[in-house]
């Protein structure tokens, strides 16, 4: 892989500034924005008013403390437009969540918001080895969800040539990449396999294609997957992170040259960990739910926005801006199984690690009796397929999931493809346990 580290006069100032300064304007666009929230959104006025605060409490950064948490709850329950913080008619555009669990969430943005965040992604484009004049594949998808249009916006404001594919028709992905020959991809990492599976039944070597580097979000995904993608494609493998609340994609990201967890992009986005149970903001270092502040927004201000995203806060290292460590799980797709705490990325680092199956895996809960048992559903590796080597992955991956893990599970290891593709974020877990 090239080294694709940036030339310091790439770089925004404020990235490579001293924390004093970051701080200073912190302070500074945290107190506008308080104010904001306060005077034209009933709904913050209401909060901020019932927990006895008022923006003008806010005299240092630690004061953030003393404002009330925002969740996803409170954006369904103003649905439609009952959080925004200025008239509908300013807002430019309006995206959503899917709403298959319920009402969707919905986020809006002004023209302001819009030029933000295309910034923040450009920042995030750079910081990961793109550079003006790159061609950009996009295959996160475009609509409500938030990927593809932030992908788009952002590589257009760092001056790249975008292909605004979309997510779908895997195979005319796979023949457009080898035809445009693009250096950069933006799409989920479940994707980006699918994708890969694709080169290999087309009879393509991955390591041959003009990818170099790929920029992946929207769901957890693990070092050792990034691992599995850098060697089969020969490119660097880089974590994006963000979600619609706050902004989009383009809150954090990874720098290529380190890969060492996300650096929040802290001129827009205030970074908090606390206590998911108490609710105590918790020093930079210890493990936590992730909380965002934003500085800049418009349309759709937050104040300490629960992300139930798990990591800490760490160190600034190729920039200024403090990091997030790689974000592997989240507090609500935590599995409670016999008393153990299980992420999916645990089980998915237990199926990479196996050489015998493919990087595809679903897990099914259910009970017997009253016990609750797990099902870890994998394909065969395309080379390892006959009836021996299907038994020896599976009895590895059994292993490995006890060992690793703590609990036992049943594996049952499919036919390669057995298993539905995702688009976008990867469905990992279905869970027929009847409701207590």
């Amino acid at each position: 892989m090239e080294d694709l580290s940036p030339r310091k006069g790439d770089l925004d100032p404020i990235e490579i500034a001293s924390r004093d300064e970051i701080e200073a304007l912190q302070l500074s666009r945290l107190k506008w924005s308080l104010r904001h929230a306060y005077d034209n959104s009933p709904f913050y006025r209401k909060r901020f008013d019932e927990k006895g605060v008022h923006p003008d409490d806010l005299k240092s950064l630690e004061d953030l403390s003393k404002f009330p948490f925002t969740m996803k709850s409170d954006l369904r329950d103003t649905y439609p437009f009952g959080m925004f913080a200025v008239p509908r008619e300013k807002l430019v555009r309006i995206h959503g969540s899917s709403g298959t669990t319920g009402k969707p969430t919905v986020v809006g943005y002004t023209a302001k918001d819009i030029d933000t965040w295309a910034t923040v992604v450009a920042r995030s484009i750079r910081a990961s080895g793109g550079r003006p004049g790159d061609l950009v594949h996009v295959a996160y998808g475009y609509g409500l969800f938030t990927g593809g249009l932030g992908a788009h916006y952002g590589a257009e404001k760092l001056g790249c040539t975008v292909v605004p594919m979309s997510g779908g028709l895997t195979e005319r992905q796979v023949a457009l990449m080898a035809d445009f020959k693009p250096r950069i991809i933006m799409v989920t990492p479940s994707y980006m396999l699918s994708i890969l599976d694709e080169f290999r039944r087309q009879g393509i070597d991955p390591r041959e294609s003009s990818l170099a580097v790929g920029i992946f979000g929207a769901e957890p995904w693990t070092n050792a997957m990034r691992e599995e993608i850098e060697h089969a494609f020969d490119m660097h493998a880089v974590d994006i992170y963000g979600l619609s609340e706050i902004i989009g994609p383009g809150v954090a990201n990874e720098c290529v040259e380190t890969k060492d967890g996300l650096h929040v992009w802290e001129d827009h986005f205030y970074p908090e960990i606390i206590d998911p149970e108490t609710g105590e903001v918790l020093p930079d270092g210890e493990m936590g739910e992730l909380v965002f502040t934003t500085l800049t927004k418009e349309g759709l201000p937050m104040v300490r926005y629960r992300t139930r995203d798990l990591s800490r806060l760490l160190p600034g290292t190729a920039r200024s801006m403090r990091r997030i460590e790689k974000i592997t799980g989240r507090d609500d797709d935590m599995i409670i199984l016999r008393g153990v705490n299980i992420f999916p990325t645990q089980v998915e680092e237990q199926v990479l690690k196996c050489a015998g199956l493919a990087p595809h895996f679903l897990i099914e809960l259910s009970r017997a009796g009253r016990l609750d048992t797990m099902t870890v559903k994998v394909e065969a590796a395309a080379d390892a397929t006959d009836s021996a080597a299907r038994q020896k992955a599976a009895a590895q991956l059994i292993h490995h999931i006890r060992s690793t893990i703590g609990v036992s599970a049943k594996v049952d290891v499919g036919d390669p493809g057995s298993l539905a593709r995702s688009e976008g974020k990867a469905r990992r877990v279905v869970d027929n346990r009847p409701k207590r």
